[in-house]
């Protein structure tokens, strides 16, 4: 399903690209605020209070806000001077606050979004230029079958990192409930020491449908925890399938957790998720599961030497660790530094993350033209009908698909 959704949203792409652009309007001046400087918006060029930027690149961003903000009022400038202010002051609250402004669907706080995330992504860049044009937070994407202590797991080694003076977030993404759109797991209920950490941040987010587990906002959401100065982000995501992996287009590293005596291990996890696990974890190795664990760990070390390499400075690794005596959970986290000297060493996680911004622009472009297709009016008027059709086999999906694109395109 997954598949062809995609290759329907890039379908109605290139139907849409055919389409006048918007660009071709009157010149506009408008002035927006970014990260402590004043921008005014041209067409031509204009002047900054920032230096440092050509203005090649100055014209893209005000091309960017000029496509998603018109002129701010009085009380949205003073709600996002306040949601900038206390987020990279740190505040909790403020951070939590901005989250949900980019979870919402409204029109018009999405574009409020846009224009706050645009200055946390200056205040980023300049702390990476601080920091020799490193990244200053290290994102980890954490993934595995129910039951296999992901929450358990989160709570122990955020409480090691926060006890050794690292700033946790953790950006837990929960299944919805197909009844009543609620979330099941509760996860922040559950980690309950780890939630009155003041060192610690945790956001639950229901997926709400989204395919992969991960919410189209998640991405946006890490941003914003990097710019509150979370030097640690961790993303957990809902279960394993073959299109979980989308958590892996959005952080640093894929950690795959796993139980013990879990039946058939190499058929029971899908071969996709563990060509991104960059490190394996075999949870609840204590009492009498250590010798199952054992076996286990030595399963997936022989497995992975069969699979491609991903990174040229890296091999997967199995390690084993329980949260309940916390055995291993210090190896585990030297893993992780490992792997982050080794992939900043080489400069690959540089590379990683460029790449990944350009799927997810993609991502959300399919996203958003799949919804422009649907609430428009001529294709509302034809759809009941159409698939009326197709149901009764009078008319091919294919046929019906072609007709709504024409009827779509004709309009516009």
């Amino acid at each position: 399903m997954y598949h062809k959704m995609r290759r329907f949203g890039f379908s109605l792409l290139r139907h849409i690209s055919s389409f006048p652009s918007p660009s071709t309007v009157h010149s506009i001046t408008r002035t927006c605020c970014l990260h402590r400087g004043v921008f005014t918006v041209s067409h031509t060029c204009y002047q900054s209070s920032m230096s440092g930027h050509s203005c090649q690149h100055r014209r893209g961003v005000s091309t960017a806000l000029r496509q998603h903000i018109q002129d701010l009022s009085g009380p949205e400038q003073r709600l996002l001077n306040k949601l900038y202010e206390g987020l990279i002051g740190g505040q909790r609250a403020s951070l939590a606050e901005s989250i949900t402004l980019v979870e919402t669907q409204h029109p018009r706080k999405k574009e409020l979004a846009q224009v706050l995330l645009q200055r946390v992504l200056a205040y980023r860049r300049e702390q990476e230029g601080r920091n020799g044009g490193k990244p200053v937070a290290f994102r980890v994407g954490l993934s595995g079958p129910p039951g296999a202590g992901k929450s358990s797991f989160i709570e122990v080694v955020g409480k090691m990192l926060t006890g050794r003076g690292h700033k946790v977030s953790v950006l837990a993404v929960d299944p919805s409930s197909c009844t009543t759109g609620g979330s099941l797991m509760g996860d922040k209920t559950r980690m309950t020491e780890l939630s009155r950490d003041m060192d610690a941040f945790i956001r639950p987010s229901p997926t709400s449908g989204t395919l992969g587990g991960v919410t189209r906002t998640t991405n946006e959401a890490v941003v914003l925890c990097e710019g509150a100065g979370y030097d640690i982000v961790l993303v957990e995501t809902v279960g394993v399938g073959q299109s979980e992996f989308a958590v892996a287009d959005m952080v640093d590293m894929f950690v795959l957790l796993i139980p013990p005596a879990g039946g058939d291990e190499l058929q029971g996890i899908k071969r996709g998720i563990i060509e991104r696990a960059d490190l394996v974890v075999v949870t609840k190795s204590d009492g009498d599961l250590v010798v199952p664990a054992r076996r286990i760990q030595a399963e997936y070390t022989s497995a992975l030497k069969l699979l491609r390499r991903q990174s040229k400075s890296w091999n997967p690794k199995v390690v084993r660790a329980s949260s309940h005596s916390f055995e291993g959970i210090q190896e585990v986290w030297a893993k992780m530094e490992s792997y982050r000297d080794a992939m900043l060493a080489s400069g690959e996680l540089q590379g990683r993350r460029t790449a990944q911004q350009k799927v997810w622009m993609w991502s959300l472009i399919q996203e958003n033209v799949l919804q422009h297709f649907q609430s428009h009016p001529s294709v509302r008027d034809a759809l009941p009908h159409l698939e009326e059709r197709v149901t009764k086999g009078a008319i091919s999906p294919g046929l019906a698909a072609d007709l709504l694109l024409k009827a779509f395109t004709s309009s516009s």
